[in-house]
């Protein structure tokens, strides 16, 4: 029906508009103006400009010469009516158009997609068939490959009711083609998984000695391109990877001689390769073909075959003797550098250890003074101090010969109705002089926790003003940055004092770090270092931008005898034309990624792969960077305890970052540990929030009490608390026919001293903790759980100083402690005895005391105190005597003052019982 528009009468008298009239029918137009008629689609109206006014309308028409035709006049209600109904006629005409161009090219814009469809069914059969799994790569590829741009079409509904026309298997190609390939891979690998579980049970069952879990068959199943495997401890991890290398024979998947497996050390590597041939020979597999190497064996042969000239490892680094070989240079370096001697004593007898955060100094303290009844720090000269900070000057003292009195009495009364005799930090009576340190930052300020401490400063200074008397004042920032030791040096000149350095004054209090352990402290910053491709250029820059802490003075002291030590170090691996682990490993790195030597392996598999530095992450993953390679890494995050020895935890908790789209599976099923210590130790290692989560299971029987503590009152009698101990297990285990075996376990070699005589009745042995992994027994015995700088957690484990080399670290408190103490944990059949020593308690004994209620006993098998306080959360409740006789208190006086009456701890003992 034909529709008309024109000015109105008005409009032509107000706008001069000439008499003009525009009709629309269908899909033409008629515009009469001045009699004149001009005729057309309603499509050349298409760029028609519509400009409303106050009351009217005016229309701009395009025309062929260029110049636009404008007409006014039309009310603007009705201008509306008219736009509506062109730009509604002129959108259905080209809705039309499109309609039919989409329908014209359908088929050949369909076709790709029909195409992309049977290929990728097609294929996934053929990778099924020869590589068991649709892995991530194989369905990237698919997806690249899938078509894109049919989806504009199909929202079309004339073009989808034109599909609805098509063939039952165009719809079924058409329906894959949208649905996420990645799903339907999913799809597929799960029922393979479950025809494969049944289909090879045979082969699960028998190519160990144990038939395989189904957490283990599954994970021989997955052959996707990066899988981590997370093992429990006693979860059979090294029998999944043999039988995962049986599969891929038995199946075709991969040839025996493009199969690699990577272990950390000889014992492992053999152990693979025995356990290979002696399960795989009698299946008639090529067993004796697959490759099961070390890492460092492994990498000299890359590089021999890529450079035609295989290196010679330095034999003091083959043959475990670096550390002896760091410890001659340094040797030759005191002998012949006088600036190394002495900053190399000092660093060792009074910079030993790093200093806490701000505000943190008198936290977690490592003596206790039966003298004063305080907690604190033990200085060389056998006082305990408040502070780690005041440790530190006393110790700076004590090297340099400067006597000092700590914390005497004032030489004026100063006791009045508001303050208490004053009682110095130090006084230096060949200066006749006081210091004071203060805890403020290098802004001059006090942790904001430190309620009054300002005035206390204040009142103390103006005392010694008021007296006369010199008042030295050294700050925590000034420790920080190393002007204490200068201001105290010059300070005591002017008074007199000669300093007398001597490193090897008699000590008769906390012993200094002794020269081995420095140095292997040393030797593990290089080897981290060299695996981080870090120079001395990146560590001084890294140091500065504090990624190790405040204590600058000691880092830089620290990276100065570095250099001259590693200078060394590469002097003589050039003299002896050798190169050391951590070149070959990077050296061997360099050839897989820049092309020098590729790699023949479709398939590696690392063990220990908790314990991969970042060298060697590098080379895997140079190994397995071309198409179809597979990746399997087998660990416990939980067991990483090799950070001295370039050991990255990162590498395996952040696998994706390194290595791309992975398949994380679990063995969670421990052969080992009964269900009862599985739940204390897994509880335990979980705290720190970084490690992977994973809930172990046990196959073994239950036991109500897998933890036992005992608690002795002098370390004296701790090698009686073993024998004890001991002879409890023989009389417990008489009847079972075999000598039941057990490790006692040092956080440190010298914890042996505590191994008593040989029982005839058990199988006894020491080792030390980093070297019982992989080890189990019946019954482990840690004698020496204590909270010392040399006790379980030690305090000297990881230096800070590491964080320098490294990319990056774990900030939880005694993170790589917390995993050695799971380690010893899980070493056990079936109980773990802790020992430890009154008001020396570990804090992982009072977290397992807290946390799962476990008594506490003595020697003689009297129960002890195994209440922790309600105050402080820390201390042990223990009996004590007072002026008005007998009551409770915390161990931790007087840092906790909560005390409670004998009466009131009858009536809680009477409402627990019932």
């Amino acid at each position: 029906m034909a529709q008309s528009w024109g000015p109105s009468g008005p409009g032509k008298l107000f706008t001069n508009s000439p008499a003009w009239n525009l009709t629309l029918d269908g899909e033409q137009f008629a515009l009469e103006v001045r009699g004149k008629a001009q005729t057309g689609s309603v499509l050349l109206l298409e760029s028609l400009a519509i400009e409303p006014g106050t009351f009217w309308t005016a229309l701009h028409f395009p025309s062929k010469n260029g110049k636009r035709q404008s007409l006014d006049g039309i009310p603007n209600e009705e201008a509306a009516s008219l736009r509506q109904t062109l730009f509604s006629t002129i959108e259905q005409i080209r809705h039309r158009e499109r309609v039919q161009a989409l329908l014209k090219d359908f088929n050949t814009v369909t076709a790709p997609v029909l195409t992309w469809a049977k290929q990728a069914v097609q294929a996934a059969k053929d990778q099924l068939q020869k590589k068991g799994w649709l892995t991530h790569e194989f369905v990237q590829r698919q997806n690249e490959g899938k078509p894109t741009g049919l989806s504009k079409y199909l929202s079309t509904p004339e073009v989808a009711n034109h599909v609805e026309k098509q063939s039952a298997q165009f719809h079924a190609d058409l329906k894959f083609w949208k649905h996420d390939f990645s799903i339907f891979a999913k799809g597929v690998n799960e029922r393979h998984l479950a025809k494969e579980l049944i289909g090879s049970k045979e082969f699960f069952d028998s190519v160990e000695k144990s038939p395989l879990t189904d957490e283990q068959a599954k994970a021989v199943v997955c052959f996707d391109n990066r899988v981590l495997l997370v093992a429990s401890a006693g979860s059979g991890k090294t029998s999944t990877m043999v039988a995962k290398a049986g599969y891929a024979l038995k199946m075709g998947y991969c040839e025996a001689d493009r199969m690699l497996l990577l272990a950390f050390n000889n014992d492992a590597a053999a152990e693979l390769r025995q356990r290979i041939q002696d399960r795989l020979g009698p299946l008639g597999l090529p067993a004796d073909k697959v490759v099961a190497k070390t890492f460092h064996a492994f990498g000299l042969d890359v590089i021999g075959l890529a450079t035609g000239k295989r290196p010679s490892l330095a034999p003091w680094v083959e043959n475990g003797k670096d550390l002896e070989q760091l410890m001659a240079i340094v040797d030759d370096l005191k002998d012949r550098d006088t600036g190394f001697r002495i900053s190399w004593d000092l660093f060792r007898v009074v910079l030993g250890q790093d200093l806490p955060k701000f505000g943190k100094e008198a936290q977690a303290p490592d003596s206790w003074d039966r003298n004063s009844k305080k907690e604190g720090f033990r200085t060389l000269n056998n006082e305990v101090v408040k502070s780690r900070g005041e440790q530190l000057i006393a110790n700076w003292f004590f090297y340099n010969g400067v006597r000092y009195v700590y914390e005497g009495a004032y030489e004026v009364d100063t006791a009045d109705a508001h303050h208490r005799q004053y009682y110095p930090d130090f006084y230096l009576p060949d200066a006749k002089a006081y210091l004071e340190h203060w805890a403020l930052d290098a802004n001059g300020q006090a942790p904001p926790d430190f309620v009054g401490y300002q005035e206390g400063m204040e009142w103390k200074k103006q005392v010694h003003a008021a007296n006369g008397t010199k008042l030295l004042e050294t700050t925590v920032a000034q420790l920080w940055s190393g002007k204490a030791f200068e201001y105290l040096q010059t300070q005591l000149q002017q008074l007199g004092v000669t300093l007398e350095p001597n490193p090897d004054r008699p000590v008769p209090g906390r012993k200094a770090i002794e020269n081995p352990r420095l140095a292997k402290t040393f030797r593990s910053f290089i080897t981290h270092a060299k695996s981080n491709r870090l120079d001395l250029g990146d560590l001084k820059k890294r140091l500065e931008s504090g990624v190790a802490g405040d204590f600058k003075f000691r880092h830089t002291m620290f990276l100065g005898l570095l250099e001259k030590i590693w200078t060394q170090w590469e002097a003589q691996l050039t003299k002896d034309k050798c190169i050391d682990f951590d070149d070959m490993l990077n050296l061997a790195t360099d050839c897989v990624e820049q092309g020098k030597w590729k790699s023949p392996y479709e398939l590696v598999m690392v063990d220990e792969f908790q314990d991969a530095s970042q060298a060697r992450a590098r080379l895997v993953a140079g190994l397995v960077s071309g198409p179809d390679k597979c990746l399997f890494a087998v660990g416990d995050d939980w067991q990483s305890i090799n950070r001295f020895a370039g050991a990255d935890l990162a590498v395996m908790t952040d696998f994706e970052r390194r290595y791309g789209s992975a398949v994380t599976l679990k063995l969670e099923t421990t052969f080992r540990c009964p269900q009862s210590l599985c739940d204390i130790s897994s509880a335990f290692v979980q705290k720190n929030p970084k490690q992977l989560r994973k809930a172990v299971r046990s196959s073994k029987p239950n036991l109500a009490e897998p933890v036992l503590i005992i608690r002795v009152d002098d370390e004296r009698q701790i090698r009686a608390a073993v024998q004890m101990r001991l002879g409890e297990i023989s009389r417990e285990n008489a009847t079972v026919g075999r000598k039941p075996k057990v490790l006692m376990l040092g956080r440190y070699q010298k914890d042996k001293a505590y191994l008593p005589y040989a029982n005839d009745a058990l199988e006894l042995d020491f080792i030390t903790v980093h070297s019982s992994k992989g080890l189990e027994a019946d019954h482990i015995i840690l004698p020496r759980m204590t909270s010392e700088t040399m006790g379980f957690p030690s305090q000297i484990a990881d230096d800070p100083v590491l964080l320098l080399a490294m990319p990056g670290g774990d900030a939880f408190e005694n993170a790589e402690e917390r995993r050695l103490f799971y380690v010893a944990l899980t070493r056990a059949r079936a109980t773990v005895t802790l020992i430890t020593i009154t008001l020396k308690e570990s804090a992982f004994v009072k977290e397992l005391v807290r946390e799962h209620q476990i008594t506490v006993r003595m020697a003689d098998g009297t129960e002890s105190s195994n209440e922790l306080c309600s105050v402080c959360g820390d201390g042990f409740v223990v009996p004590k005597n007072g002026k008005y006789g007998a009551f409770l208190g915390c161990s931790n006086y007087p840092r906790c003052r909560h005390t409670r009456n004998i009466e009131q701890n009858e009536v809680r003992n009477h409402s627990r019982k019932h």
